[in-house]
């Protein structure tokens, strides 16, 4: 019998704010996190606009020692993750320490470090790298500094499968729990790359919108007018816990996670299949896993990204798979308000899927203004919706063809 696993503890940051309840008023409120960059002079970009955090302060989270240390996305997940530590109240000592893991996904891990430091080596010479530089950048330094900063001796990796890897590091923190190599672990992901190279790269795809006279209704999945994604920083954390460990000691249990899928597109190194096959394949092993039928499902959390190819492919991927109940889903993209979080974008959006099932409330997908024949499933336009939501799926597609599907429960005993 396989091991029930429960979500008992929430902790983020992103352009609605830092904090779990700032983010389910913004959301619900349908607010928009996107602006004009502010972090760097943007003018000459095509593309000038970002989802930025405006309200965090490293040191409310973290020692002055290790702010100066670390890149900004490795602060972003620990204080991510110390929010969610403190509400689920989990303990690590030595008695349990090896029992307790972190997982963590980020795309491209400290890109704005790596960015600096090139230019002081161009400057001023290779004397001048600071040796925190190699530790304070790379990816896996999230799930590290998580560890040390909590005990936790258990399972320690980092996931880098672009926009999916942190919604593959929760999966994979859910199936080493229910396996039994693991009773509760830290997981999900940040990313940090508002920064001139890689707004510069992702303009050079022309991935991005270029809507700057009015950033506020550039993300718009589904809208006949998409142009592209917005790009956004930030992380989500949650705590996973094995049921009746979660029980014994009184946690609070927020939705019960049941299923994990996960396929690759092998089509082309940027663009979705066209048709959606890895889509279809990655939420069918999901249901699979979670032994479920696709009736089942009452809302999906898309990868919804604002760009022309992958709403259509998404949608014709969740055709696919949930045939005529694909019209009676729930579908929204939170990227609409916070914009695309990349590698930190699949933890952020299973906390939104949690809160959904927790409070009944559907988020919606703001500047849905016009409707676009090949995307005609119900995408909770604009509004948020009251609704009772017993199941929920949250996708995440990345670069190479990877891609992630997650399902929540509301828990009942």
């Amino acid at each position: 019998m396989k091991r029930r696993v429960v979500v008992t503890g929430l902790g983020m940051v992103t352009p609605l704010g830092t904090g779990v309840e700032k983010n389910w008023e913004a959301l619900c409120a349908g607010k928009s996190g996107i602006g004009r960059i502010t972090k760097f002079d943007p003018s000459p970009f095509r593309s000038q606009i970002a989802g930025e955090v405006t309200d965090f302060r490293s040191e409310d989270f973290m020692a002055k020692q290790q702010v100066r240390r670390f890149d900004i996305f490795v602060h972003y997940s620990l204080a991510a993750a110390r929010m969610a530590m403190e509400e689920s109240g989990l303990k690590v000592d030595s008695s349990n320490a090896h029992r307790v893991g972190s997982i963590t996904g980020s795309g491209l891990g400290g890109l704005s470090m790596l960015e600096h430091y090139h230019s002081v080596l161009l400057e001023k010479g290779p004397d001048r790298i600071s040796p925190f530089f190699i530790p304070g950048m790379i990816a896996n330094m999230a799930p590290g500094l998580i560890a040390i900063e909590f005990g936790v001796k258990g399972p320690n990796i980092s996931v880098e499968t672009a926009c999916a890897a942190s919604c593959h590091a929760v999966g994979e923190s859910f199936r080493l729990i229910r396996e039994g190599r693991a009773d509760a672990m830290i997981t999900g992901g940040a990313e940090a790359v508002v920064t001139p190279l890689a707004l510069g790269g992702f303009c050079s795809m022309k991935a991005l919108s270029t809507r700057n006279d009015e950033p506020e209704k550039a993300s718009r999945p589904f809208d006949r007018d998409r142009d592209g994604f917005v790009m956004a920083e930030g992380g989500g954390i949650l705590i996973l816990e094995e049921l009746e460990h979660a029980l014994e000691r009184g946690a609070p249990i927020y939705a019960e996670m049941i299923g994990y899928g996960m396929s690759g597109d092998a089509y082309h190194v940027a663009a979705p299949d066209p048709e959606g096959i890895g889509a279809i394949l990655c939420m069918q092993s999901a249901l699979e896993d979670a032994d479920l039928k696709p009736d089942e499902v009452d809302y999906i959390n898309a990868h919804g990204t604002s760009t022309p190819l992958n709403d259509i492919s998404e949608t014709k991927a969740i055709k696919a798979v949930f045939g005529d109940h694909a019209y009676k889903l729930a579908v929204s993209s939170t990227k609409s308000m916070t914009g695309h979080l990349l590698g930190g974008a699949g933890g952020v959006a299973a906390i939104y899927s949690v809160l959904t099932i927790k409070h009944g409330i559907i988020p919606p997908t703001i500047n849905y203004q016009n409707a676009d024949p090949e995307c005609d499933l119900d995408y909770v336009p604009n509004v948020a919706r009251k609704a009772e939501v017993g199941v929920a799926m949250v996708n995440a597609f990345g670069f190479g063809g990877t891609n992630a599907s997650l399902i929540f429960k509301a828990y009942k005993d």
